[in-house]
């Protein structure tokens, strides 16, 4: 228990500079409280109704996230909090709890009037008290932000990451295997007798169906009735593992007609290993596709991170391509647009200038402005992004649509605010937008907004030079 209160005010570094008379006063208008370790100061919510002084104890703020406190500050002996002169903040944005027993000195906010009109040096040291938590806590929760952002990213690219990469695996090791096999064909295949013409007519059949690539453009139900034809042609003829072979033979359009080909240009006793040597090649080469397209995705993904975060690139403004810092958001954020079925719709002007630009921080704003547009799509069913492009005089104007339910308009003037989010806890901070303005006008453009009930649209523009 705090023996003299007074020397406990004079011992607060916010108060060093005040004149004793003032202290006194706060003094004598303050109320003293005690609370045991265990006992809340303030609840998320309440009502923000006194100016906080600690004199002794240690509090922890907590916020509930997904029914879970977690801890994300901390104020302890000689911290001033609560409300402040000036401040506009009128509720606890988190719990205080005490981890120590706690004395606490409160004074109401109807003193305040009086404190500015009477006492210039309290005043003034509680103000410089305010912007300080006010800066200190933005910085914050910038931080907090980006981490949040960084999180939702790097989920991303794991999703988009894990499936290429695992097909590599899966890949090589089918292909491990079917290299395995090919000694005990090639004991058959040296066997076969056969004329320059007649291999010549295989290998041209061969190569023609190796330079058609498979064949993708075929409809499951036409891919599934060649299947059962070449099935029943390659049982016929008493070949062993007819399935696995027809499966392949489909994939690259060879059907019954080539395999009858092949019947009549060859022996009869030579059949079965040409056709198993067919085969063996047509999947050796699906088995290197697939691990090449896979690879090419993984890579795709690497230099979009790479081009995306600006890397081994001068910090200074550059020209840059738009489109490529659009597409490369685009590809960052692929997972959530797959999860929520959204189509893109790029209406991009092939002819558009490149500004002078900071590439890393123009393409956070793509990232804010893509990402608010999907999580508004998500939550209530839009399904269409458009993202257009276009060059106006010394200008480009860039507008990303989205058709989700539209911005309230009694909050519409408010979006562009620090701090204001319509999100839940945990999915965003309310710094989304206030960085996209920020950078924005770094660039000396502006950014705006139109909305309604299915159709929002996000203007930014930004000078060419």
């Amino acid at each position: 228990m705090v023996k003299d209160i007074f020397v406990a005010l004079k011992e607060v570094p916010t108060f060093k500079e005040v004149p004793d008379a003032q202290l006194k006063w706060l003094q004598s208008e303050m109320e003293l409280v005690t609370l045991n370790k265990g006992e809340t100061l303030f609840e998320k919510g309440s009502p923000i109704t006194h100016l906080l002084v600690v004199l002794e104890g240690k509090f922890v703020i907590k916020m509930q996230q997904k029914g879970q406190y977690r801890v994300i500050g901390a104020f302890q002996k000689g911290s001033v909090t609560g409300s402040l002169p000036f401040s506009r903040a009128e509720s606890a944005a988190a719990m205080a709890e005490a981890v120590e027993d706690a004395t606490v000195l409160k004074l109401p906010k109807d003193r305040f009037k009086k404190m500015i009109h009477n006492f210039d040096e309290l005043t003034t040291a509680l103000v410089h008290t305010m912007t300080t938590r006010v800066r200190d806590f933005t910085r914050l929760q910038q931080q907090n932000d980006k981490m949040l952002a960084l999180g939702k990213l790097s989920a991303g690219l794991a999703h988009e990451l894990n499936n290429p990469s695992a097909a590599v695996v899966r890949t090589a090791s089918e292909l491990k295997k079917h290299l395995g096999l090919l000694p005990g064909g090639f004991k058959r295949v040296i066997k076969i007798k056969l004329e320059d013409e007649q291999v010549d007519k295989v290998n041209e059949m061969l190569f023609s169906k190796l330079e058609e690539g498979s064949c993708k453009t075929m409809t499951l139900m036409d891919k599934a009735a060649l299947e059962d034809e070449i099935t029943d042609w390659l049982e016929d003829y008493g070949m062993t593992d007819p399935y696995d072979m027809a499966e392949t033979f489909a994939d690259y359009d060879l059907n019954v007609d080539d395999l009858e080909m092949v019947a009549e240009v060859v022996r009869e006793e030579d059949l079965p290993p040409v056709i198993n040597w067919l085969s063996q090649v047509l999947t050796t080469e699906k088995l290197v596709n697939e691990i090449e397209e896979a690879s090419q995705r993984i890579n795709k993904l690497v230099n979009s991170i790479k081009s995306y975060a600006h890397m081994d690139k001068s910090p200074d403004k550059q020209p840059a391509d738009i489109h490529e810092g659009i597409r490369n958001t685009l590809t960052m954020l692929n997972h959530k647009l797959k999860r929520g079925n959204i189509k893109v719709v790029e209406s991009f002007d092939a002819e558009l200038p490149q500004p002078q630009v900071f590439v890393s921080e123009l393409n956070q704003v793509w990232t804010n402005l893509i990402d608010n547009a999907i999580d508004a799509m998500e939550e209530n069913g839009g399904d269409m992004l458009e993202i257009k492009t276009q060059p106006d005089g010394e200008f480009v104007k860039v507008h990303i649509v989205d058709n989700g339910p539209g911005i309230p308009e009694d909050i519409k003037d408010q979006i562009f605010d620090p701090f204001f989010t319509t999100k839940t806890v945990g999915k965003g901070t309310g710094l989304g937008l206030d960085v996209v303005q920020k950078i924005i006008l770094q660039h000396n453009g502006s950014v705006t907004v139109e909305s309604a009930p299915g159709r929002t649209v996000f203007e930014v523009c930004i000078p060419i030079k």
